[in-house]
This record gives C-alpha cells, structure tokens and sequence, in this order.
C-alpha cells in the first residue's frame, strides 16, 4: 500500500478520531473508506472515444473524406 501524507485542520482530525475510535478501526481505514465511497459517488470521465466508443465506426462515409479535395467541392456555398 502507499503512503500519502495529508494535513488536516485540528477540528476535522478530531472529528475523524472520534469516529475511527467509535467504529474500532484506524484512522487510516476509515479515510480509505470514505475516500472509496466518494469516489464510487463521482464518475470517472475518459477520452472522448471511452465515452462514445459505441458510436465509433457507426457511420460510413469515404476513407478519405479529410484529405482529397474533391469532397470538398461546393462547400460553404
């Protein structure tokens, strides 16, 4: 496991005593744990593929549709 080194105004790590102390586990558990449950609670955001991977390759069109200038004919106009 890593260490990670945190600094906690005095009300707050007393707070977290009391609770740690009345569960009967270590501090360091019950951070671990209320770390966990947030970060369960948040979702994680990807790349844009991770988050339309779905989508990707759904649409057919010109494997070279970027780079040959005959699509772009007429454009704008």
């Amino acid at each position: 496991m890593t260490t990670l080194s945190l600094k906690l105004p005095p009300a707050l790590e007393a707070r977290l005593a009391r609770t740690a102390r009345s569960r009967g586990i270590s501090k360091s558990r019950l951070v671990r744990e209320a770390i966990e449950a947030h970060l369960s609670r948040v979702p994680e955001k990807g790349s844009c593929l991770d988050l339309a991977g779905d989508l990707a390759g759904s649409v057919r069109a010109a494997p070279d549709l970027s780079s040959n200038p005959k699509h772009m004919q007429g454009y704008g106009r």
